[in-house]
């Protein structure tokens, strides 16, 4: 099964055609290829609502049901990925004050 052109946009990055999907885990937005793959590691499903929704497919559910299709994540498949974000986890920290008096309960 193949996604409706309706749902077709493009990377803003490589051009390529992709989907938008909603992550059944936690809701968050993430990009699919358009072409479904038998390497996929996603499930993509349309929901009755009208909205793609993706899941990942892990050795506890490797089953595809009636209704989804195999897909692989944009992010592993654009040749163009966007620059890794900086979010304080291993470089320095800018120090911006000092906290005057320890905490006390």
């Amino acid at each position: 099964m193949k996604p409706a052109t309706r749902h077709l946009t493009h990377c803003r990055r490589c051009q390529a055609p992709i989907v938008w999907c909603l992550t059944t885990a936690n809701g968050r937005r993430q990009p699919v290829d358009f072409e479904p793959t038998e390497e996929g590691n996603v499930a993509v499903m349309q929901g009755a609502d009208g909205v793609l929704y993706v899941r990942t497919v892990t050795a506890a559910r490797p089953d595809i049901k009636p209704g989804e299709w195999r897909a692989m994540p944009h992010h592993a498949t654009c040749p163009s990925p966007p620059p890794p974000r900086l979010s304080g986890g291993g470089g320095q920290r800018q120090v911006s004050g000092v906290r005057p008096v320890p905490w006390q309960r």
